[in-house]
């Protein structure tokens, strides 16, 4: 006969709070700024006082790092959907497409993410390093393509970061820069497959 295990109804109405928190937190900062961002209005949208949110979160920039995390949790699981094609040219170009798109739907994370915009805020080192997986998830395919020079990476994270910066700056919810991508994945392979062939 098996037995249930107990659930810990405490840890779940946490983590529920939790959750609730940050998306209200997300809902603050889309709508306003990530600046905007500050504890007695997130407080009263979750319907509790200031100080028991130190409950949860010990600072405003722990509440920052959780969704730092979350965002790049979120980028990790549109990226998974590529893997396996076979095709690393092909994972790259799609990579590419989905990192713009995923940057230009929500400026707020794709400020959180990929511009320093919060004085004083670090990612802890456990968040950070889920961007330093996907990092690390481009470089592998940089190099099963012969692109292994570090530099390659630099370049490869500036021309995609570089066109979403571009339409997040200067054309918000539109297509301009976008739609660049393809061709801007074209230069970059024209141009890395002409240094390595002149080394």
């Amino acid at each position: 006969m098996s037995v249930e295990p107990v659930r810990d109804r405490r840890a779940e109405r946490r983590e529920s709070t939790k959750a609730e928190i940050l998306e209200a937190a997300w809902a603050i900062v889309r709508a306003e700024g990530l600046a905007a961002l500050s504890l007695r209005d997130l407080a009263r949208r979750v319907g509790m006082q200031a100080p028991s949110l130190y409950q949860y979160f010990d600072s405003k920039h722990a509440i920052y790092d959780a969704m730092f995390a979350q965002a790049n949790q979120a980028l990790a699981e549109r990226l998974s959907g590529l893997e396996g094609t076979g095709n690393p040219v092909e994972e790259l170009r799609l990579a590419a497409r989905v990192l713009v798109e995923f940057s230009v739907e929500d400026p707020a994370r794709y400020q959180l993410l990929f511009q320093r915009t919060i004085p004083g805020f670090e990612p802890s080192p456990e968040s950070y390093g889920l961007a330093v997986e996907l990092l690390q998830r481009a470089q592998v395919l940089l190099a099963a393509v012969g692109f292994d020079d570090p530099r390659a990476l630099d370049l490869w994270t500036a021309v995609v970061g570089g066109l979403s910066a571009q339409q997040v700056a200067n054309e918000p919810g539109g297509t301009r820069w976008v739609s660049l991508v393809d061709e801007a994945v074209d230069m970059f392979f024209t141009y890395m497959n002409e240094t390595r062939r002149s080394r």
